[in-house]
């Protein structure tokens, strides 16, 4: 009887420890804000905003989630250099942006949300990566997938301030990416 709780003890931890490293492993590592969040937190420390401009029935979008920002060098640059946003391009509610508030658009069997319309230039597409500076001004919308190693490069392009000074193809060389 002892041999046999003994081996039920041990099945049940055993069972328990790898649901609990199953949940760490699917725990997401970017820390994601709301549009209205970073808007407050830029006052007190300033960091550029990163916006994943997503769907519901997007493909590509979906991908991203999984591959791209559960990366662990990518989540560190967007917990670091950014504040990182999911936006609904088709999001129903209000939101008030820079004193402004953006409705969404009943269009067709969907719509489009007024601030994703505005951020993305009309442009849309999904995913969309979209980049605003430290005062909330677009910096650049980006359209499409993005795969970790695409995304690195700009994140650091963006975060790390060279597209002030530097434009994006002297920059990759500079870094080693691009072969002359």
């Amino acid at each position: 009887m002892k041999k046999h709780m003994s081996k039920f003890i041990f099945i049940v931890l055993l069972t328990i420890s790898l649901h609990i490293n199953s949940q760490a492993q699917h725990k997401e590592l970017v820390t994601w804000y709301t549009i209205e969040e970073v808007q407050d937190l830029v006052k007190n420390e300033p960091r550029k905003i990163y916006i994943d401009m997503y769907t519901d029935w997007c493909g590509w979008c979906k991908v991203m989630d999984k591959k791209t920002f559960t990366d662990a060098g990518i989540a560190e640059q967007l917990n670091t250099d950014f504040y990182a946003v999911k936006f609904d391009a088709e999001g129903k509610e209000n939101v008030t942006f820079k004193d402004q508030t953006f409705k969404f658009i009943a269009q067709g069997s969907r719509g489009y949300h007024e601030l994703a319309a505005a951020l993305m230039q009309g442009k849309m597409s999904y995913p969309t990566s979209v980049f605003l500076d430290e005062d909330l001004n677009l910096i650049s919308p980006l359209p499409g997938y993005q795969t970790p190693a695409q995304l690195d490069p700009i994140l650091e392009f963006i975060g790390k301030d060279h597209y002030k000074t530097t434009n994006y193809q002297q920059f990759l060389s500079k870094r080693g990416d691009v072969k002359n």
